[in-house]
């Protein structure tokens, strides 16, 4: 199987390149294996093969132990900039031109890159974010694992959801329970609320008490070798209202007209689309939101996305969600998400361990 690496001198040859530069964060670790990262590491690749990797004092031993394959190369030395550093580099290996990633620069950055690289400068937009659409063997492994663990981390969440829990406990005690089944031990936000708070998208887990009647959502997820997984179950403390019956009743409905059509080849606007059919004539039309998905990997929100205006045809080998939901301020809200990996005949749901159907706890 062709090496990340690979990818990359691959994309420097078809674009004539002498010389690439990355700075994000997430494709350092995609393209490397790095670990450690901090935001105060770098790569460079040069003709000729060359691979340096450039960071600080503190982070040495971790790249010399990922990242064998790599020149490591310290650049916070006294007067000097990472800048100066990709300079010499570029000066050391004779190259004329060096690509960088326009799509993470800061201005103060970019300024300092352009006023001390010599070489001929050119932009690149989503060169990494694209190969990493679709993943490997390893990596759909890794976030199988990871949806396991998330479904297994809210059953044993649901004994816990009772009146008088904090959201912010029991956001606690779920990203509590994803370490203890195996995830990494640094779980990224999720997304623990209730009651009429449903109703807030991305809403942060306060100190309100869970109340009897309540909707509790919870959009969540963990990572295992940085790799994440990303759910949504929509819960009601108590018995249900008829109200609350029928506006999750929708959104289910939602959620299997977009899973009827998602293959490969669906573009995003194409589930988007297939959620609306269900609204039609509803009086909760225009409760719903434009973007119900994302692609999923190193990072939580990847192309393509199940948005109004996304014409990107899905490809064998993404893993993606799907996350109709209905959000009536002052009242709450519903959401139903399932991560899945496209497939050469469909979709493998990946989440499917847990129930979408309505649980009255």
């Amino acid at each position: 199987m062709q090496s990340n690496e690979a990818k990359v001198f691959e994309f420097m040859k078809e674009k004539n390149l002498d010389a690439f530069f990355i700075s994000s964060p997430t494709n350092i670790r995609y393209i490397s294996g790095f670990t450690a990262s901090d935001g105060a590491q770098w790569l460079l690749f040069t003709k000729g093969e060359k691979q340096f990797f450039i960071t600080d004092l503190r982070y040495t031993e971790d790249a010399a132990l990922e990242c064998p394959d790599y020149e490591v190369v310290i650049w916070r030395l006294p007067g000097k900039t990472v800048a100066d550093s990709v300079q010499e580099l570029l000066k050391k290996t004779g190259c004329k031109n060096v690509a960088f990633e326009g799509d993470d620069f800061s201005y103060d950055f970019f300024m300092d890159f352009d006023k001390i690289v010599e070489a001929e400068k050119v932009p690149t937009f989503n060169v990494i974010s694209d190969m990493r659409m679709v993943k490997s063997e390893e990596e759909i492994a890794y976030q199988r694992q990871a949806c396991e663990i998330s479904c297994r981390a809210l059953e044993d969440l649901l004994p816990e959801i009772q009146p008088g829990v904090t959201e912010k406990e029991l956001a606690a005690k779920l990203s509590l329970y994803m370490v203890m089944n195996g995830a990494d031990t640094m779980p990224y936000g999720n997304i623990l609320i209730s009651g009429a708070r449903t109703s807030l998208l991305h809403g942060v887990p306060s100190e309100k008490a869970i109340a009897y009647g309540d909707f509790v959502l919870m959009d969540f997820g963990c990572q295992v070798h940085g790799y994440m997984s990303d759910m949504t179950r929509t819960v009601v403390v108590g018995k249900a209202t008829s109200e609350q019956k029928e506006v999750y009743g929708l959104v289910q409905k939602m959620f299997d007209e977009c899973n009827k059509i998602t293959k490969a080849g669906t573009m995003g606007c194409d589930i988007y689309n297939a959620q609306m059919k269900v609204l039609e004539g509803s009086k909760y039309k225009g409760y719903e939101y434009n973007n119900i998905g994302h692609g999923i990997g190193l990072f939580v929100h990847e192309g393509p996305f199940n948005s109004i205006t996304d014409k990107t045809p899905f490809p064998v080998g993404n893993v993606r969600t799907i996350e109709p939901g209905l959000y009536i301020p002052g009242w709450g809200g519903v959401r139903i998400e399932d991560q899945i990996l496209i497939t050469e005949d469909g979709f493998e749901n990946m989440t499917d361990d847990f129930t979408r159907d309505l649980i009255e706890l």
